[in-house]
């Protein structure tokens, strides 16, 4: 066993943060992982936060860390798609004149005029 009961230790850099992840084992025997996210405040030390999770917890730990990966996923998926779905209307609106006038009792009309039919010569 390692310092303070770590049996394994590892770590992620990023930009100013550091994520440990840290296997210990408690006095009683009890092994439980512990993540501490230390970032760097501006020139006067680190704040460190830390979550510690049982081992008789992890699967519902990672059950609900899948299910938030799962998530993310989804919506950067949505999200894609939302905006090709933008770049095409852009598209579309670039080799199309709209024209729009409003009207006292039907409020707004959109009327969609293809620019090759506003070229006409006279």
């Amino acid at each position: 066993m390692g310092v303070r009961g770590e049996l394994f230790t590892t770590s992620v850099t990023l930009d100013n943060r550091t994520y440990f992840f840290n296997v210990k084992e408690n006095r009683t025997g009890d092994v439980f992982l512990q993540v501490v996210e230390s970032k760097s405040k501006e020139g006067t030390g680190f704040d460190r936060h830390a979550v510690v999770i049982f081992e008789e917890d992890m699967q519902k730990f990672l059950k609900g860390l899948d299910d938030s990966l799962s998530f993310i996923e989804k919506q950067r998926k949505q999200r894609k798609t939302r905006e090709s779905f933008k770049k095409n209307i852009k598209a579309r609106e670039e080799s199309t004149s709209l024209k729009i006038s409003s009207h006292k009792t039907t409020g707004r009309k959109l009327h969609v005029v293809k620019k090759e039919e506003t070229s006409e010569e006279y």
